[in-house]
């Protein structure tokens, strides 16, 4: 009943790389992961060149990550693999919370209507490795499968990489090396960077499960459940009639015991019913650790995903940081290899998803402080909390079976232009976009299909004749500069810009999320974060802003 078949890719020797003096290339991406995948894919969106090596030459075995947050669809959509991979995976919403029984309380992660994708889809890490695979691939990323990294050397101006593969070893130089090669990272250890943090003294088992089941589609969790009393279970279901459950286990379990089937079938059965039919597809323990390095970058070396940063699997934070550091970086790389930033760019990729990993690691570390309380008072305050949660509100946020994924609101980014016009609401300077939906040419549409991977402008007015022909010009202009920005007019009424798109605000969901008046202007990252926004469109002031979120000062 196995649900999956996985894909083995073509191996090619890579002699044409065999070259004396060793070839230099100017981006060389390690791993095909889903984090180095999706490098690999932004980079050639920025019509970069790339060259990927990977020891394996299939995708991940096991369901691993599962769940994937509504800012990483959106990253997802850009790389133009999200629509596939939303309707493949389990969409929702909605999670409960149990002790024992009894359901404590439910959230609703996109409680509001008006946006494209939901809060969370699940779907087993090897669809999304294989879809970004073939993405990749389309795209002209040069692959090389089976080909193992046997040593780096750090340069201030390049770095060397020894590659092993089946047809012998070869030197490769690379103006710039992206490292996704996981959390055990071999590149990190062969150059004795440190990783520090905590590792949490406690157990949990995976169990991938086939089975029909009329469960919904919703995130369950249980503290002291009667099928496991004293300890916490999850429940996930995923593509195929894959469900994901996970068992607490405590320290003193021994992982290679617990994998073992008559250690995992009784559990099961315990909680699914003896008279329920199902097939144990694949089993895992891991181990809650909260880990980072303290640099992202080293020289020309730039750490991305579990290679630079850990958290424990409880709140989806991995996978999720991971894309979401890629998609931080990779505009910021091809500005500095085009020569149209300096080298200090990409120092902020260090400190604004550094930021991004602290945040990270604060939420796991209280959720794991919660789901393993360690004394007799953190206990009484867990039991405390949850039996308070089921009749009173304030009481719910104090309890935490795993703080879902969340982007990061940047606000202290060295990029951003400080506000000196007065706005409300949440998109302010370094946060990321909300979505919209919106009209063009009188077909439905969504604002954040429309960003691409290229900074932007956005103006918004009610009538587009409010739009004098003196800044229609200067919009337009725009896209004419070192850093093209690429500009937009958002409109409550439908009319046409000769030379700009528009785009129809129908349900005026996107006034009211950016708290937009009429001439009120944002500059917009391509990574799709706000980094300025003013009340009316001044030209100097756009490019002051453009030149502080490109290091151009």
């Amino acid at each position: 009943m196995g649900s999956y078949t996985y894909p083995k890719f073509n191996y090619v020797a890579p002699t044409d790389l065999m070259t004396q003096p060793p070839q230099r290339r100017p981006l060389i991406v390690i791993g095909a992961g889903p984090v180095g995948l999706a490098a690999a894919i932004d980079a050639r969106l920025q019509g970069l060149e790339v060259l990927l090596f990977d020891e394996d030459d299939s995708v991940s075995v096991g369901s691993r990550a599962v769940c994937y947050a509504k800012r990483t669809l959106e990253i997802l959509d850009r790389l133009g693999v999200g629509q596939p991979l939303c309707e493949k995976g389990v969409s929702w919403n909605i999670g409960r919370t149990f002790k024992q029984q009894e359901e404590v309380y439910q959230f609703n992660l996109v409680p509001d209507p008006g946006h494209k994708r939901p809060g969370m889809i699940n779907l087993q890490q090897y669809y999304l490795e294989e879809a970004l695979v073939n993405r990749a691939l389309e795209l002209g990323v040069d692959i090389r499968w089976k080909c193992q990294v046997a040593g780096v050397t750090s340069h201030d101006d390049h770095a060397c990489v020894r590659v092993s593969s089946p047809d012998g070893e070869f030197e490769i130089e690379a103006e710039w090396l992206v490292v996704g090669d996981g959390a055990r990272s071999p590149v990190r250890r062969m150059l004795g960077l440190d990783i520090e943090g905590h590792v949490f003294k406690d157990r949990f088992l995976i169990a991938d499960v086939v089975m029909k089941a009329e469960f919904p589609a919703e995130r369950w969790f249980w503290f002291d459940p009667p099928f496991h009393p004293g300890q916490s279970v999850l429940l996930h279901k995923q593509a195929d009639n894959v469900w994901r459950i996970d068992f607490q286990l405590g320290w003193d379990a021994d992982p290679e015991e617990e994998k073992k089937p008559e250690r995992v079938l009784p559990r099961l059965q315990a909680m699914l019913g003896d008279e329920r039919p199902f097939e144990l597809e694949w089993v895992s323990i891991y181990t809650f650790q909260c880990r980072r390095m303290k640099d992202f970058r080293h020289k020309r070396l730039l750490f991305v995903g579990d290679s630079a940063h850990q958290v424990s699997p409880f709140g989806a934070r991995g996978a999720n940081s991971g894309i979401q550091d890629a998609d931080g970086l990779m505009w910021k790389l091809a500005l500095v290899l085009r020569g149209l930033a300096p080298q200090a760019l990409l120092d902020t990729y260090n400190t604004e998803r550094g930021f991004a990993a602290d945040e990270n690691i604060l939420n796991s570390t209280r959720s794991t402080d919660f789901l393993t309380p360690k004394t007799a008072t953190s206990r009484v305050f867990r039991d405390a909390a949850l039996a308070l949660a089921r009749h009173h509100p304030f009481a719910r946020k104090l309890v935490n079976s795993g703080r879902l994924s969340v982007p990061s609101f940047i606000t202290e980014s060295t990029l951003n232009t400080p506000d000196v016009d007065a706005f409300e609401g949440h998109m302010l300077p370094g946060a990321p976009m909300d979505d919209a939906p919106i009209h063009i040419n009188g077909q439905e549409a969504w604002l954040l299909d429309q960003m691409g991977h290229r900074f932007q402008c956005l103006v918004f007015v009610d009538e587009v004749g409010q739009l004098d022909a003196a800044t229609r010009q200067a919009l337009k202009a725009l896209a004419d500069g070192p850093v093209p920005v690429h500009a937009a007019v958002i409109s409550r009424h439908a009319g046409a810009i000769e030379g700009l798109p528009v785009y129809v605000d129908t349900q005026g969901l996107f006034s009211k999320r950016y708290d937009a008046q009429v001439g009120s202007v944002w500059l917009l990252r391509p990574d799709q974060h706000v980094c300025a926004r003013w009340r009316h469109f001044n030209p100097a002031q756009l490019q002051a802003a453009l030149a502080l979120a490109t290091c151009n000062l």
